[in-house]
Order: structure tokens, then C-alpha cells, then sequence
């Protein structure tokens, strides 16, 4: 197969969403820390919700991302706390592959924490082949063509073959 068209791992982000609750905003702060040693940013709103009491600059989350061997080693860190069990549902058609952890404690080589309590956190994938740098670059930025997008099946074959991901129904 072409090497150009072999998918890669370009980013994988972690989220924690708190809301309006600032306790929970910092003890999913202290998991994504505890998690992967680097120090996350917080997610303000950019909207007024009088109901749910939000308003502009708030911090309702926290994120992270990871790019190259640092993601890979924590992808299987996050896949082994799903038992390596992935739904088709969790792909998306532009190869994208996005799941939860129901608890932080379930990830290996993590540790309970009564300060923190129970917390989980959203994992999302994002994968792409070689030449992507066409889209975002700055001079002479191109399309990308169809052949060269990340598909859902192609995302799902690059999961089962380099991280032994089952791919089915959740028991």
C-alpha cells in the first residue's frame, strides 16, 4: 500500500466538562494532570445562558492535547480502561474516533484520589494520513482531495491493526 495513503495519529484530546461548578472544574484540572504530567487549559463560554447560569468567560472545562509518542503511549493507556472495546458508533465518517471514560481510576497506572473523587473524561482521536499540512498551511493552502480523507472503515481497520481494538457492541 501507498505510504501517503497509510492513516497516522495526529492528535489525541482529553476533556473533562464541569459546568458551572468550579470544585469539579478544578478536580478535572488535578485527573488530566495526574494523568498525563502536562499542566491543562481551562474552556471558557463564549455565550450567555441566563438558565443554566453562564455567562461570557467563564470556565466550564478543561482540555488537553497530545501529539505524537506521547499520544500513542497514552491512546493504549485509554484504551485499556475500555477493555479495548470500541463501538462503530464512536467513529465518525471523517475517520475522527471519540469515547468515554466513565472513571479516571479504571486507566492503568492511575491511582484513587479521595480529594477528587469519582470523575470521567471524553477521549477524542484524530487521525489523518501524510500531506494534510496541504490544508492548514499558509501559502498556497489546497483542498484536500476525497481520496486522501481519513474514512470511518479506514479508521476502524488502523485501530484493530495497531492498538488490537475490538470493534462491536458493548457489553
Amino acid at each position: 500500500m501507498n505510504p501517503m495513503q497509510q492513516p497516522r495519529i495526529e492528535k489525541v484530546t482529553l476533556n473533562v466538562g464541569a459546568g458551572k461548578e468550579q470544585s469539579r472544574l478544578e478536580k478535572g484540572i488535578a485527573v488530566l494532570r495526574m494523568i498525563t504530567g502536562i499542566e491543562p487549559m481551562k474552556t471558557v463560554t463564549n455565550k450567555r445562558i441566563p438558565t443554566w447560569g453562564l455567562r461570557p468567560g467563564l470556565p466550564i472545562g478543561c482540555k488537553l492535547t497530545l501529539r505524537k509518542s506521547k499520544a500513542v503511549e497514552i491512546l493504549k493507556r485509554l484504551l485499556d480502561a475500555k477493555n479495548k472495546k470500541l463501538q462503530p458508533s464512536q467513529f465518525d465518517e471523517a475517520g475522527n474516533i471519540s469515547f468515554g471514560i466513565h472513571e479516571y481510576i479504571d486507566i492503568p497506572g492511575v491511582t484513587y484520589d479521595p480529594k477528587i473523587g469519582v470523575l470521567g473524561l471524553q477521549v477524542c482521536v484524530t487521525l489523518e494520513k501524510p500531506g494534510y499540512r496541504i490544508k492548514r498551511r499558509k501559502i498556497e493552502q489546497k483542498k484536500l482531495p476525497r481520496k486522501h480523507t481519513v474514512n470511518k472503515q479506514e479508521a476502524m481497520v488502523f485501530m484493530q491493526k495497531n492498538f488490537n481494538v475490538n470493534i462491536g457492541e458493548q457489553s
